[in-house]
């Protein structure tokens, strides 16, 4: 690799460190999660378009609107994304396994990885949590330099 393109990679690095979208060595990567944006963004529309199921997936948005929880059956924090694409996301995170992800409000900007889920209205991403039994790849929600998982 040039000296040159180095140099680019270690300033993105500092960027994205700087604004909290990367940390060294977090979930096993040490790519900033900057240079996978559009990658993501095009995997969303994709998944749309095909009506996808069960896709696990990373992707960054902006908090639309907040929910009320989810108190039927497991319960689960709720709320709605705007991903770079325009398209609104439901995320569902399950708070009886992980943390409720804490001073979430409109505007809040979140990384999540989970699993995408197609719906009519722009899909849902659930399974933002760990998996207590180990069979299930593990998904978090980021926010204000807190992983909840």
């Amino acid at each position: 690799m040039s000296q040159l393109k180095k140099l680019v990679v270690l300033l993105l690095l500092l960027v994205a460190a700087y604004f909290g979208l990367w940390s060294p060595g977090e979930h096993g990567t040490t790519a900033p999660v900057e240079s996978k944006r559009g990658e993501s963004q095009d995997r969303i529309e994709q998944a749309f378009r095909n009506r996808a199921t069960d896709l696990q997936l990373t992707l960054e948005g902006r908090v639309k609107r907040v929910l009320s929880d989810d108190r039927e059956g497991s319960r689960h924090q709720r709320f709605i994304i705007n991903v770079e694409s325009g398209r609104t996301l439901l995320v569902a995170h399950n708070i009886d396994l992980a943390p409720r992800v804490k001073n979430l409000k409109a505007g809040d900007r979140v990384q999540i990885h989970g699993v995408y889920e197609w719906n009519e209205k722009g899909g849902v991403v659930h399974w933002t949590h760990h998996d207590p039994q180990g069979q299930h790849e593990g998904g978090w929600i980021k926010h204000q330099g807190r992983t909840y998982q």
